[in-house]
């Protein structure tokens, strides 16, 4: 078996479940609590999210400002989402400059996943950040509906599936639950 003390891997959670983006921060914890350094940058969230207030303070995890004002794509008019087009991609590059001396150890993209199935993030410059990435870095990656190039990318893919949820119901997302 090789050794896997210095191997980064690359995480996606997807599906139409609630608690992709707690998974993903969770892994952030954890991997804090052990000294990695971890990165995250959430794309389609503001800069208050509630799991930012939170891991704000933790020791070794550092959050990338995003832009102010956030709403999902099916409500951008097509001038923002070009807005929004050329600021991903700006902030992919910049994330790929930190990381790339191996500042960080752990990097979370929270909702990559989503920006590339609408439109928002060049699918092929994912795919080469991934396949470039610092070898030692791991990476986790959100949203729904991953392409099939980036389940072939991943190494690890786990479904979060819905069975039943409020919403269905008309409750809308509740702050520090959904949001």
């Amino acid at each position: 078996m090789p050794d896997s003390s210095n191997l980064g891997l690359i995480h996606i959670y997807c599906g139409n479940g609630k608690g992709k983006t707690t998974c993903g921060m969770g892994l952030c914890v954890r991997a804090a609590g052990f000294g990695f350094r971890v990165l995250i940058y959430q794309f389609m969230k503001n800069n208050s999210t509630s799991e930012r207030t939170a891991m704000a303070h933790i020791e070794n995890i550092t959050f990338l400002p995003g832009l102010e004002q956030e709403k999902f794509s099916f409500r951008m008019s097509e001038e923002e989402k070009e807005e929004h087009r050329r600021f991903y991609a700006a902030q992919l590059q910049h994330i790929a400059e930190m990381v790339k001396d191996g500042a960080f150890d752990v990097l979370f993209l929270d909702e990559a996943v989503y920006c590339v199935r609408n439109g928002l993030l060049e699918e092929a410059a994912l795919l080469d950040f991934l396949k470039n990435k610092p070898e030692h870095l791991e990476v986790i990656l959100t949203g729904q509906d991953p392409s099939p190039a980036l389940i072939e990318c991943a190494d690890y893919v786990s479904e979060i599936r819905k069975v039943k949820h409020p919403f269905d119901k008309g409750v809308r997302a509740r702050k520090g639950i959904e949001r």
